[in-house]
């Protein structure tokens, strides 16, 4: 990864912004400008250079890991240090930028005291994460092994799935694969939701025992290398019935219409349409009560937000998810999930897995 580079663009936007430098605090956003990949430090950019500041825990990883930053390692805390460190500049750097969402009420206060009289902090515009928003290469290919990695879980989950199974033993079957293969952890907490509970758009896996009828929503992803994976299929236990093939069919259209809406230059509120008009014709959209997607990366859910609302455009080099889904109280839900790379021309699916639906 380049992070002096990452950095630099960093830089003009501060000087866009008329900030004289800016705390990061957010880890994710510390790991995507400088490399650190541990718990706690603080990351100041100022326009000419750049300072990680973090405590003893961190002297050789932060020393091995950070780039395109100086390193300076204290007794103090991180966010403390970075204080210090600004007043000890404030004949240069008045205005500060803070990442507010990232900041407790409290830290700002110990910021503000540290800093000083004669700065001001200012709450920033989420400059990095717009940054994060859209990938470069390599950070596409990490993205493409996180999702093999990902569809190679399916397989586990369709060898364990059967009636009379509780979910959590299908999920710890598929986190126990995941490690085995390498990954770091799982994205979030695996959805393993069956029966009447598979129309709980975030029905993670519990004690319940999958009943010998009915959808499984299996919605899960890995951590590999720093980068998260996301996917989401549905099985069905036995023979479906035709409403359930009705609601299958529908989400796998309205899935795949979302996906070919997708190019730069697009607006995100009509990649959701596309997915919402599909289930309007078959008059599902009642039960698709969230967003169609969203941005994927360091974090498991990052910008862009693919929504009604959304006018930002789609650009090249973004990740995204598309996962509409139809939930039915009282019988059962489908999601279909794929992570999608906005290419210059249109889009490639990274998920390589069938949408077909699969009977157990």
């Amino acid at each position: 990864m380049d992070y002096p580079a990452r950095q630099e663009q960093l830089q003009r936007a501060l000087d866009y912004h008329r900030l004289d430098a800016l705390v990061v605090t957010h880890l994710p956003n510390i790991r995507y400008l400088c490399g650190f990949t541990g718990s706690a430090g603080v990351l100041i950019v100022a326009p000419s250079h750049s300072v990680f500041l973090g405590d003893g825990r961190y002297r050789e990883q932060a020393r091995s890991e950070v780039e395109g930053a100086a390193v300076a390692i204290g007794p103090r805390s991180p966010l403390i240090a970075a204080g210090e460190w600004l007043a000890s500049k404030s004949r240069k750097i008045k205005v500060i930028g803070i990442e507010s969402e990232h900041l407790t009420v409290a830290e700002r206060q110990h910021l503000a005291k540290a800093v000083g009289r004669g700065v001001r902090l200012r709450n920033a515009p989420p400059l990095v994460e717009r940054a994060r928003s859209v990938k470069d290469p390599q950070e596409i290919e990490s993205l493409r092994a996180a999702a093999r990695l990902g569809a190679n879980l399916f397989k586990v989950a369709l060898k364990t799935i059967r009636a009379e199974i509780k979910e959590v033993e299908v999920a710890a079957e598929m986190e126990y694969a995941a490690r085995q293969a390498g990954a770091e952890g799982m994205s979030f907490e695996t959805i393993i939701a069956s029966g009447k509970r598979s129309a709980l758009p975030h029905g993670r896996a519990s004690t319940a025992f999958i009943p010998p009828q009915g959808f499984v929503v299996c919605d899960f992803g890995v951590i590999l290398a720093g980068y998260c994976s996301d996917m989401t299929r549905t099985v069905h236990v036995n023979t479906p019935g035709a409403k359930a093939r009705h609601i299958y069919s529908a989400v796998r259209e309205a899935q795949q219409a979302a996906v070919e809406a997708v190019r730069p230059g697009v607006r995100l509120e009509r990649v959701h349409a596309a997915a919402r008009k599909l289930l309007s014709l078959k008059k599902l959209a009642q039960y698709f009560p969230h967003s169609t997607g969203h941005g994927v990366g360091l974090e498991i859910h990052e910008a862009p937000r693919i929504a009604a609302g959304q006018r930002e455009l789609l650009r090249a080099g973004m990740v995204i998810t598309i996962e509409p889904g139809v939930y039915v109280p009282g019988f059962g839900g489908v999601r279909i999930e794929d992570m999608v790379a906005v290419t210059e021309r249109g889009y490639q699916v990274l998920t390589p897995t069938s949408k077909e639906l699969i009977e157990i």
